[in-house]
């Protein structure tokens, strides 16, 4: 008999609440729940197909250990106790033969959609004294965190557009329409935009591609890839000229920023991105004058060269123009726990330490992955030997993967976390499989900091475990537990014992402590009685100065790390635009590097081409359809191109992700080869300053 029960959509940021038919033990149907407050009954293919992953067939449900290497690898399941034992010595071994470095840890985006490993994987990790920890965030964020806490004194104090009430979004390098938001959690895009036309709104977007949200925009304007910085910056540069500017009174330096950005012209920008004088001005003018206006910038305008740059810019508009910590501006939440308020997520730092090879700084104690390779590759003191790989996949979605996959095959030990076998995991002397979303509880710690309304959502899990699974919040526990008894270095005993009893409690447990001793009056028992979500308000303005986290509770305009970059974009060539820039791509139905497996959302017209404009293939007498040869400074790959005129000319792009194929090993996809990785093109010696990869505007020719 079929019963329906109320679940989420964790696989992305917009976490949608969902109805599910169930059927003798699997999901039969999928659809939006229309009392969720935050969603509102929206619902995307992936959650759509949320119940794939649960039945899955190539998902790992007990622990698997490598018995050989390379293509004649193969696999056998060994029990818990066994599997948590090889792990625990492996790195013990590591740690204990060549020091605390020698053990590498790499956290990937699925981290931030499980509250076990939010509440235990995290303090695990921070259990380890190793300097060598690496995540997602320097190829995805970093840049946004970074200048959260230059401006606000906190890497997710992060104010998000208030797109329920806004009259003008002025997007650069974001495609919320296929991502739901990111760094905004924005469930329902597609709606809240009609609601802002409905109101007489408008939305204007810069990206060198027409994706489906600028496809949807009042404007869209193709900019040169690597370029957002200028046109930002003039549109500073306007507001200071032209008298446009009505910051709060505890935002001090913008006489510095005034001074900084004065080279940075209309007339300089479009030489430099394409974008025209005239409309940078006439769009400055436009969003200085609305009545409650948001600028947002995400992964199109993070991952370039200039990603600190560009998301400081994106900032001082809304300072610049009284549009942060106002209604329909730049806003900030007050959740039901507050992660950032309550000390759960540090406020962090930055360049404590770098890394042994290039000297690359840290930021909250992670540095950037684009350098694991060399500091597995280089001999010496700290050299990397072991490596734990939670969540993740960096030999696909992280820069020159070709090669981070030689440098992992040459550890002396790997061990993973992980629910399939995939490029990175393959590597692995056991891997260690959770549970997954529909048979764990769930709450959102981050995404209820960064969501357009405040709301509270508990979601028990949809299906139980059966006994020989765990879920990742016990795996964390037991690995800490039988680490610590190998290390013959121990931390002190007090670090020890708490790590310990925190990791002993449930995270459902915590979730419920933290309800009751916050704000909000919201508790575990009435969102237990309420798992549509309890409304807690639209966002609230006026936070400023008092939410702040800096010592004196004011915002310095132009932290020095800014200043100084923009000094690096003022000695730049001004680029020629005579080059192919090559961009990635999101679609609505991937989930970064993963549920390519999934018939339901791989099924129709391929989607993992290179597109390119018609007159660049006309220039190198190349037709639609054909197979070319895409090369930069890193590697080459082979990939069918699709002739589109929704990329500017001199831009190519393929989507994030794919690649699921390497030395004719069939991983975690079901029949087909889904077609080449972007990161065997994108190169690991481009950073930004912040230290975040570039993955946008790679140099490469096609032939």
């Amino acid at each position: 008999m079929a019963e329906q029960k109320i679940g989420v959509c964790n696989l992305c940021e917009a976490t949608c609440g969902l109805l599910l038919t169930i059927e003798d033990g699997r999901v039969t149907g999928a659809r939006g729940n229309p009392d969720d407050p935050l969603s509102r009954g929206h619902i995307c293919p992936k959650g759509v197909a949320l119940g794939d992953i649960h039945a899955d067939p190539d998902r790992l449900r007990r622990p698997v250990r490598r018995i050989g290497k390379g293509p004649d690898a193969r696999w056998e399941e060994i029990g818990w106790d066994e599997a948590l034992d090889i792990v625990a010595d492996g790195i013990a071994r590591a740690v204990n033969a060549h020091g605390d470095d020698a053990f590498a840890l790499y956290l990937g985006n699925p981290n931030a959609h499980s509250l076990g490993a939010l509440t235990h994987g995290l303090t695990m990790v921070q259990t380890f004294r190793t300097r060598n920890k690496f995540s997602a965030t320097s190829v995805d964020q970093l840049p946004h965190q970074l200048i959260g806490h230059q401006l606000y004194g906190h890497q997710l104090l992060l104010p998000v557009p208030d797109i329920d009430r806004t009259s003008y979004f002025l997007v650069f390098g974001a495609n919320p329409m296929a991502s739901n938001g990111s760094l905004m959690t924005v469930p329902d895009f597609p709606g809240r935009l009609r609601e802002l036309h409905e109101r007489g709104g408008r939305m204007v977007v810069f990206d060198p591609r027409r994706t489906e949200t600028a496809k949807v925009a009042d404007e869209h304007h193709f900019v040169r890839p690597g370029t957002d910085a200028w046109v930002l910056l003039a549109m500073l540069h306007t507001l200071f000229t032209e008298g446009l500017t009505a910051p709060a009174s505890y935002v001090d330096g913008l006489a510095a920023v005034e001074a900084a950005v004065a080279g940075f012209t209309p007339e300089a920008a479009e030489q430099a991105s394409g974008v025209s004088a005239e409309e940078i001005v006439r769009i400055t003018r436009e969003f200085a004058a609305a009545d409650g206006a948001a600028a947002y910038g995400r992964m199109g305008v993070s991952t370039q060269e200039f990603g600190l740059v560009c998301q400081w810019a994106v900032q001082l508009l809304n300072l610049v123009t009284g549009n942060t910590d106002r209604v329909g501006g730049a806003m900030f939440t007050s959740p039901a726990i507050d992660a950032v308020g309550r000390g759960l997520i540090g406020r962090g730092h930055h360049d404590r330490f770098r890394s042994r090879v290039r000297q690359a700084p840290e930021f909250g104690g992670e540095l950037p992955v684009s350098v694991l390779r060399e500091e597995i590759e280089t001999p010496g003191e700290g050299q990397v030997r072991a490596l734990l790989t939670i969540a993740g996949n960096p030999v696909l979605s992280t820069p020159d993967g070709v090669a981070l996959d030689r440098a992992i095959d040459g550890l002396d030990f790997c061990a993973s976390i992980d629910i399939y076998l995939n490029e990175t995991t393959r590597h692995a002397d056991v891997i260690l499989p959770p549970t997954t979303l529909l048979e764990r509880d769930h709450y959102d710690l981050p995404f209820h900091v960064l969501a357009v309304r405040d709301t509270a959502r508990f979601t028990p899990a949809v299906f139980p475990k059966s006994r020989d699974q765990r879920h990742d919040w016990e795996i964390f526990r037991d690995l800490h537990l039988r680490v610590n008894r190998r290390l013959e270095r121990k931390a002190p005993l007090r670090r020890r014992l708490v790590a310990e009893a925190r990791l002993r409690m449930s995270p459902t447990f915590l979730i419920g402590m933290l309800l009751r001793t916050g704000r909000s009056g919201v508790t575990l028992t009435q969102l237990r009685k309420h798992p549509e979500g309890v409304d807690i308000g639209a966002l609230q303005p006026d936070q400023l100065p008092s939410r702040l986290f800096t010592r004196d509770k004011r915002i310095q305009a132009l932290p020095d790390l800014v200043a100084g970059d923009l000094d690096r974009l003022r000695r730049q060539e001004v680029p020629t635009g005579e080059e192919l820039l090559l961009i990635g791509r999101r679609h609505q139905r991937d989930c970064n590097s993963w549920m390519h497996n999934t018939d339901r959302l791989t099924r129709g017209r391929t989607r993992h081409h290179l597109l390119m404009h018609p007159a660049d293939l006309d220039a190198r007498g190349l037709v639609d359809g054909a197979l070319v040869t895409v090369a930069s400074r890193v590697g080459k790959v082979e990939v069918e191109v699709k002739a589109t005129e929704d990329v500017m000319p001199g831009v190519v792009s393929l989507p994030h992700g794919y690649g699921h194929q390497r030395d004719g090993v069939r991983l975690a996809v079901a029949s087909q080869v889904v077609g080449v990785s972007i990161n065997d093109l994108t190169d690991p010696d481009r950073l930004d300053v912040s230290g975040n990869a570039v993955l946008s505007g790679v140099p490469v020719t096609v032939s």
